[in-house]
């Protein structure tokens, strides 16, 4: 998956984000979840054709101790629920409005992905795309889960 996995798990910044709906999301009501933290725009090439296997992954994981976030980056709710129709996805999309949680993640290009242990750290980051419905991506998550 060429993941970058810091030596030392680092404590995941806190942040809350409505979801399209409006409900705030906090990345504090996870713990205990692997987190799966993804962020994103409509206009981005790679994130676009990375979303269909997220959604794969989001559909695979039901019932797990596991949450996929999309957090969009400083787009209109409109924009990224016209985009979740168009491309049928069902897991949640954060709005990243003001571009906050992506500064505290030091997001500097699209998509990037952080997971997080059930602790709340992160244990993996990604810049660009991934197949994230791959055997490896699922054995790795597997992993994650079966570890307490």
């Amino acid at each position: 998956l060429g993941l970058h996995m810091p030596e030392e798990p680092q404590a995941a910044p806190a942040f809350l984000l409505p979801d399209l709906s409006g409900k705030v999301v906090a990345l504090e009501d996870l713990q205990g979840k692997v987190v799966f933290l993804n962020f994103w725009a409509t206009w981005c090439p790679p994130c676009r054709a990375e979303m269909p296997a997220m959604e794969r992954l989001f559909q695979r994981m039901q019932g797990k101790d596991f949450a996929l976030l999309a957090i969009n980056f400083q787009e209109s709710r409109q924009q990224v629920e016209e985009f979740m129709q168009e491309f049928q996805l069902h897991f949640p999309a954060l709005l990243d409005s003001e571009g906050v949680a992506g500064t505290a993640y030091r997001v500097i290009g699209l998509p990037t992905t952080y997971i997080l242990d059930r602790k709340g750290r992160i244990v993996a980051s990604v810049v660009g795309s991934r197949e994230w419905d791959s055997e490896e991506a699922y054995a790795f998550f597997d992993r994650l889960l079966a570890a307490r």
